[in-house]
């Protein structure tokens, strides 16, 4: 594997942050929760960023926490999908379709909640009115976002965003071929 600082990542998948906060920011309006600032990208850490009241239901803390993996995931691949046919089994691909490809990718790479994400999840689990489901469901959410953080040192994020934007299209178009 090798190194490349997380700026210029972001700067070339910009279009994956701006969902990722756009997704948060969608879960909040979803939830009416209000918001009070969203940074949808800058350079730097973070990337990106959405101040949002606190949230006093668990289930939804944990909602607008992991709803970038929700839109980033179904977004990146609904994107990528109509070029996934030229490119992949036609080899009549014009420049869209590799743009479409690209955005899908850089979409759904950005769809892993950040430490921030899960630092808040658990910060809300600890609370003494925390039911026992919500720390069922929220402390192993808590573990897979940190796992993938781990992750992203093995590039896992950019392996997710190609299985669900020329991986996943590539299936469905075999299935239904």
């Amino acid at each position: 594997m090798f190194f490349i600082p997380g700026v210029l990542i972001s700067l070339a998948t910009f279009p994956g942050v701006i969902v990722h906060e756009l997704a948060h920011q969608f879960f909040c309006w979803l939830f009416n929760v209000p918001v009070f600032k969203v940074v949808y990208f800058k350079t730097g850490n973070p990337a990106g960023y959405v101040l949002h009241e606190k949230v006093s239901n668990k289930f939804q803390h944990i909602m607008i926490s992991i709803g970038p993996f929700i839109v980033n995931t179904v977004l990146g691949a609904i994107i990528a999908f109509p070029a996934a046919l030229p490119i992949f089994k036609l080899n009549n691909a014009t420049p869209i379709d590799f743009v479409l490809i690209y955005m899908g990718v850089s979409i759904a790479m950005h769809a892993f909640p950040s430490t921030g994400d899960a630092k808040s999840i658990w910060d809300g689990l600890k609370d003494e009115d925390t039911s026992i489901a919500a720390k069922i469901f929220g402390y192993p959410i808590v573990g897979l976002i940190y796992a993938g953080t781990l992750g992203r040192f093995f590039w896992l994020d950019a392996l997710y965003g190609i299985a669900v934007a020329v991986g996943l299209p590539n299936l469905l178009i075999s299935i239904l071929s």
